[in-house]
């Protein structure tokens, strides 16, 4: 099938390297605008431009993908499908009815709709997550389902871990989806449960930081979702910020443990005081520093 891609994160760079190696493989592609990136603010291309230039598939930057020399961009290929992921950025009329557009949501729907699906599911302790290809209408991901498959959320495992094995399986679903329309024999799409949603928002800052009146179960949740991408933190006595990058609930801190909100050491143990238990810090960087173990940290830096 004629396929054009829309996305932009590297999880949709991976799932286009797949759709790019099957018989949909796009005849172009269209991203988000470079943007600045980095301590040094510098401009940088969105992952899945860089993906489609080694790919040497066609890549387009327009500011809207509603605008009209975009649509007329998408016209001129003519495809029989449009296939999106993780774009950031809302698709209008008239696109939404001019063709059919499948997208690759990163969970069960109906939960975890929006922008950051893995990121809450961890957060939240869900046991499982999963792939959804859905057709997309003007709700915010609420189009009908016709293809899902679900994987287990392990204790350990953080973002990187699960989008590690999302990202594969996003890929094959959608060419599933996409060999059984190109065969006649197109899935059947189903309403999502009204009474399962949830809303996945965006991570703002709130949500990095790192708050000492929630359970330590909670907080290690946290430092889980967001590493490696965005980052947990807390906030030091100082002002400062402490990035933490992998956390476990400390199974013993002692009488004398931390108060919450407050920094103790236990030997090489970096505790860090919450409403309930404490965190263990076992790999923290300062702000402006490099990553470190706490060990390294208690020896740099008096608490």
């Amino acid at each position: 099938m004629r396929t054009v891609f829309l996305g932009t994160s590297a999880f949709a760079g991976a799932v286009l390297e797949r759709l790019a190696a099957s018989e949909h493989r796009p005849a172009l592609v269209l991203t988000r605008p470079d943007r600045p990136r980095g301590r040094g603010r510098k401009l940088g291309a969105p992952p899945v431009a860089d993906a489609a230039r080694r790919l040497e598939i066609e890549v387009g930057q327009p500011a809207s993908v509603n605008e009209p020399s975009a649509r007329a961009s998408i016209a001129g290929v003519r495809p029989e499908a449009v296939v999106v992921c993780a774009f950031g950025a809302l698709v209008k009329e008239p696109l939404l009815s001019a063709y059919e557009l499948l997208n690759v949501h990163p969970s069960l729907l109906p939960r975890w709709r929006g922008a950051a699906p893995v990121e809450r599911a961890i957060m939240a302790g869900d046991a499982r997550t999963g792939v959804s290809i859905m057709r997309l209408t003007a709700g915010l991901d609420s189009g009908p389902v016709c293809l899902t498959e679900s994987l287990p959320i392990a204790p350990h495992d953080t973002y990187g871990s699960v989008a590690d094995r999302l990202q594969p399986l996003g890929g094959e679903l959608i060419v599933r989806a996409l060999d059984l329309t190109a065969r006649g024999q197109s899935p059947a799409f189903v309403a999502q449960d009204e009474t399962g949603i949830t809303y996945a928002e965006k991570i703002g800052p709130e949500d990095r930081l790192l708050d000492p009146a929630r359970p330590a179960a909670e907080l290690e949740r946290v430092v889980r979702a967001l590493y490696p991408h965005i980052g947990a933190r807390l906030q030091l006595d100082d002002g400062g910020l402490l990035g933490v990058q992998e956390a476990r609930i400390a199974p013993d801190p002692g009488v004398d443990g931390p108060p919450a909100g407050g920094l103790a050491a236990d030997g090489e143990r970096l505790l860090y005081g919450t409403a309930q238990g404490a965190l263990e810090l076992v790999r923290v960087q300062p702000s402006g520093g490099r990553p470190m173990d706490a060990g390294d940290y208690l020896r740099g830096h008096a608490l």
